[in-house]
């Protein structure tokens, strides 16, 4: 029997408004919705282009879109056309993300029913059709523009074929849909959401049963059945919001994820100290960068017993346009975080929590005693959340930690990997992605392993398996917990972070990126580091003040620190990665972004605890990377754009 929504009527009001595009004038050869006419001649020569206009004008049925592709077709804007039409978003493990807009090359109402026939076709070769019937899948949303109407025709494609829906009936946290997967056994998961991208941006992100990401082959397989299914399927345009609501396939899993999650992850995980947090002065201002994140932040402080944060008002309320940031995202640092400081300071606030638009990521800063903030990295939240777990761990179990694992990405922080050499607890590495820290998660809970913890430097976060996702809301309660012990013991986080380095050694690190929109560029770029020196990787930086003694090469599979030469973690041959181990320390990656046009790198440098003239290293640090960035990365010869910046 179908759960009612609790906020049915809005949804209701929404999905009137919005919803239905289909009953109209069936679209025939060189016609509009509207039958009205257009004309193709000038793409005679360029019959493949003329035959995707065709079929984007009859399979598309969203008026706005339509009348964006009608206007190219106007002006006989042949480049504009092959643009949006001869090449399409690709299904990959992060999913789909892309701006929206008109064409098969862009997010829109066509491309996300295209997109979920080819899912549903897929899921139909790797579960029974009793499963899909029973178990089905779990579809979120963000605030995003179209975010709630692009969920409402994944669902109904889901719905009319078969296949159980639990569908959101409000915006919700990413995490959310990972952890709805696992709570029901949903055979997939679906949140759409571009996250901390510009507003003109959407995704659509899939998870497996076992509610980590996808990982190959599946994507492989879910792209092939979205070629296989590109026309529209009878009934799918047609959303009627009674049907829809009214559906025994579609159940709202609100209420039963809420009561879920929160007992997870203040109860299972670590238990609170709800005493201890109720007695605490401390004063923590909070952003959701204008998203999904602060009710559900909210409610994770009253159920631990912490003091209600103080909001950042201005972006409070979600709010698609992201009006006061350039990018919404909390790791750009002071630049996103102004607003944040202002309400701090002005609350008398000494700690500042941020989560991106979906609530996947988390930001921490700090007031120092001198009256500045310190804006903590990711590599430095992963330091201070990675011990803050271990000690819950220990506090709770004891010190055998043969069976305890965390996780690091291979481009984050090797400080994991130095508390593990002391303290006897095993870690891994993986590939850059919660999708591989999640699988491996899974993988390790099969076989009896306690993970405790996961972390990548893009502030991205996993304490415990409640979620198999990076999970901003979890995060940051762990964070104004720790906060809150370490105030009653007399320090700060900052203060924890540098008796982590005394005990761990110090790890220093210095991350960026440039934009660059030229696939070719990237390519060509990398292929000079391939060639560098005699025809192949360099063997030194700063002509040989510093040497190389590794290449590892995950794009080509080469990796010269294993005997037979090849790489142990997974290649891919559609991206750029490249890391360069110097003689002093230093680990330096270049590596291409997945979801964003980036040439990114991360270098860290560790000293030895016994090494405790710091400031040496981050000179030698800053040294090798402006080294690396002048004659390796040569942003000015490939015509590299510089971040933008708020300030």
């Amino acid at each position: 029997m179908a759960v009612r929504f609790p906020e049915e009527e809005k949804l209701y009001k929404v999905l009137s408004e919005h919803a239905n595009y289909g009953g109209g004038p069936k679209n025939s050869a060189n016609c509009d919705e509207n039958g009205e006419a257009f004309q193709l001649d000038f793409l005679q020569d360029k019959p493949l282009l003329a035959q995707r206009v065709q079929e984007y004008m009859a399979w598309d049925k969203n008026p706005q879109t339509l009348k964006s592709l009608r206007k190219l077709i106007d002006c006989k804007s042949t480049d504009s056309l092959s643009k949006v039409l001869e090449t399409r978003l690709q299904f990959g493990t992060a999913g789909l993300r892309g701006v929206m807009g008109a064409g098969f090359n862009a997010m829109n109402d066509l491309v996300i029913i295209q997109t979920t026939q080819g899912f549903l076709k897929y899921l139909q070769t790797q579960f029974k059709e009793e499963d899909l019937l029973t178990r089905g899948v779990v579809i979120g949303y963000d605030a995003r523009h179209g975010s709630l109407r692009f969920a409402t025709l994944a669902a109904n494609v889901f719905a009319k074929h078969g296949t159980l829906v639990y569908l959101y009936p409000k915006i919700c946290p990413t995490p959310w849909v990972p952890y709805a997967v696992t709570l029901f056994k949903c055979c997939a998961g679906i949140m759409v959401t571009a996250s901390h991208n510009p507003k003109d941006d959407n995704g659509y992100k899939v998870y497996w049963e076992n509610g980590a990401q996808i990982i190959s082959p599946h994507d492989k397989g879910i792209q092939a059945k979205i070629l296989e299914n590109l026309k529209p399927w009878e009934g799918v345009w047609d959303v009627d919001a009674d049907s829809l609501l009214g559906s025994q396939a579609i159940l709202d899993p609100y209420g039963p994820v809420f009561d879920g999650y929160y007992g997870d992850i203040i109860g299972k995980e670590f238990g609170c100290n709800r005493l201890k947090n109720e007695l605490s002065n401390l004063k923590i201002a909070y952003t959701p960068m204008h998203g999904v994140g602060l009710h559900y932040m909210q409610h994770a402080f009253q159920l631990a017993g912490l003091k209600p944060f103080y909001p950042v008002n201005e972006q409070a309320q979600p709010d698609p346009d992201f009006p006061t940031v350039r990018f919404p995202n909390p790791e750009e640092g002071k630049s996103a975080l102004n607003l944040s400081i202002q309400t701090a300071n002005r609350e008398g606030c000494t700690l500042i929590l941020a989560n991106d638009p979906d609530a996947d990521r988390l930001a921490v800063a700090e007031k120092l005693p001198s009256g500045e903030w310190k804006i903590f990295n990711g590599n430095e939240i992963g330091a201070l959340l990675g011990w803050w777990c271990l000690e819950n761990w220990k506090s709770k179990n004891g010190t055998d930690l043969r069976f305890v694992y965390m996780i690091a990405s291979t481009v984050s922080s090797k400080i994991l990997t130095r508390m593990s050499d002391i303290e006897g607890f095993m870690c891994d590495e993986t590939l850059t992605g919660f999708k591989w820290m999640g699988n491996l998660a899974y993988d390790l809970k099969l076989v009896g392993r306690h993970l405790l913890f996961a972390f990548e430097e893009a502030i991205g976060f996993m304490v415990g398996t409640t979620v198999l996702d990076k999970d901003g809301i979890s995060a940051g309660l762990r964070v104004a917990e720790m906060a809150v012990q370490l105030e009653k013991d007399g320090l700060t986080l900052n203060q924890q972070l540098i008796k982590i380095y005394e005990k761990y050694g110090f790890h220093t690190t210095r991350n960026g990126y440039f934009l660059c929109h030229e696939p070719q560029v990237i390519v060509s770029l990398f292929d000079g580091l391939r060639s560098m020196e005699n025809g192949g990787y360099p063997t030194q930086l700063a002509n040989g003040k510093y040497k190389i003694t590794r290449v590892r090469d995950l794009t080509t599979g080469f990796d010269s620190g294993e005997k037979n030469q090849e790489a142990t973690l997974p290649t891919s041959k559609g991206s750029q990665m490249i890391t360069f181990y110097f003689d002093n320390g230093l680990v330096a990656t270049l590596r291409t972004s997945g979801t964003e046009p980036k040439i990114k790198y991360y270098t860290e440098l560790c000293g030895e605890a016994r090494h405790r003239d710091w400031d040496a290293l981050k000179n030698t640090l800053n040294d090798m990377v402006d080294t690396i960035i002048r004659d390796w990365i040569e942003p000015t010869k490939w015509g590299l754009l510089l971040p933008p910046t708020d300030e």
